[in-house]
């Protein structure tokens, strides 16, 4: 007997027929003499919607009221696949974050997970029971319901796979596997058999939809075996393991790009120690995390200042630099939404040289022109205008030889 986690994505549970495919992938588990705990998102569109109605009240909301509105969603799914489970004679019931509990620190919106308090949870599972756990959500040191951020409901499911020492972590999606970049924009795209949790954290944090970036850094760090596989095809999916089970390792492994991104400018900050803290501070303290950063003097002891931050991040970030306006001392704020980021990813970039030059290259044959980069090991990433997005990956898809035959 093996216990599972299984995890379905708002396309796998976006209405009845779907809910009722998801049964038989369960049933399939128990057949199997498997203990399974299943994490459902919101179905598809639902937190949208409700994100939608909490901005029309006030753009800028109370998050805590915010949580209790958008983390509904995957209350009703986790109900209805329960029900659908029990129709077929499969003893189940629905727990809400709060209820195992899943507790977390108070950053509403964007809580981190800290504990899951699994005794009960665990026993029940023993008697043979399903549970089918809301995703995305937690209970906050203040008693009251928090959500993870978007996409939370990947580490829900791999933070439960760990507290039950789960042999695997299923993650089921609207694609059959992790690409070498959306399929959707580049036909020639391919499917991985396996992936390093290094190549598949930089591709989440770079703007790869298939996994949330915060989920594969608790694979990776509590070494929870993860599998990335369709709800609609029998496909046997990605593995997402530890770079030494990867034999044969690509000089890079996918392209990823990302639209949720802005770009801010503070122009003639002053040019001494400690205006970066004093501009980072305050957002970091807003919970807005600053990504990409570039420093241009400008003379007369003087710098520009260029990062960028999350899309929806971005009106709060301007109001807060902007109420900080008379201690931090710059001339102007600018501020551009129309960006996007475009990376490279590969762990054989370690022992290759000129990666960043092909990247380059590639982007200039193209006139694509680049506003930032940033680097680490195993990435290269810069910025660009939106319009160019596409053009840009479909360059780099075939530059490094990344085309299916």
């Amino acid at each position: 007997m093996a216990r599972i986690v299984q995890k379905f994505g708002g396309t796998s549970v976006a209405d009845i027929p779907r809910i009722e495919n998801v049964v038989a992938k369960v049933k399939r588990e128990i057949d199997a003499g498997n203990q399974v705990a299943v994490v459902v998102s919101a179905m598809a569109g639902v937190t949208n919607h409700l994100v939608d109605l909490t901005r029309q009240i006030d753009k800028l909301h109370d998050a805590r009221e915010y949580d209790v509105v958008v983390a509904t969603g995957e209350q009703v799914t986790s109900g209805l696949l329960a029900l659908a489970l029990q129709k077929q004679g499969i003893k189940a019931r629905s727990w809400q974050g709060w209820q195992i509990p899943i507790r977390t620190d108070g950053v509403h919106g964007k809580a981190r997970i800290e504990a899951i308090e699994i005794a009960e949870f665990s026993r029940r599972m023993d008697t043979g029971e399903v549970a089918v756990v809301s995703g995305f959500q937690g209970l906050g040191p203040d008693q009251r319901v928090t959500t993870l951020g978007r996409g939370g409901s990947d580490t829900s499911a791999v933070a439960l796979a760990a507290a039950l020492q789960a042999d695997r972590c299923d993650i089921y999606t609207d694609v059959d596997g992790v690409y070498t970049t959306d399929p959707r924009i580049v036909a020639k795209a391919r499917k991985l058999d396996k992936i390093s949790y290094e190549e598949m954290l930089e591709m989440a944090s770079v703007g790869a939809k298939v996994l949330q970036i915060r989920s594969v850094e608790l694979a990776m760090k509590l070494g929870v075996r993860l599998r990335v596989l369709s709800s609609f095809s029998e496909d046997p999916g990605t593995l997402v393991v530890g770079e030494e089970e990867i034999v044969e390792k690509e000089l890079v492994s996918g392209i990823a790009y990302s639209r949720d991104e802005a770009k801010i400018t503070l122009t003639l900050v002053a040019d001494r120690p400690g205006v970066a803290a004093a501009i980072f501070g305050p957002l970091a303290d807003a919970a807005i995390n600053v990504d990409m950063i570039v420093q241009n003097a400008s003379g007369q002891g003087r710098t520009d200042l260029t990062f960028t931050v999350i899309k929806s991040d971005l009106e709060r970030a301007v109001q807060v630099l902007t109420q900080k306006k008379p201690e931090l001392g710059f001339d102007d704020l600018l501020f551009d939404p129309n960006v996007a980021k475009v990376s490279v990813i590969g762990v054989g970039m370690r022992s290759h040289s000129g990666v960043a030059l092909g990247m380059f290259r590639a982007l200039a044959d193209k006139g694509i022109n680049i506003q930032v980069i940033s680097t680490s090991e195993i990435k290269i990433s810069v910025l660009i205008a939106e319009e160019y997005a596409e053009l840009a990956v479909h360059a780099l898809h075939a530059a490094y030889g990344l085309d299916a035959d």
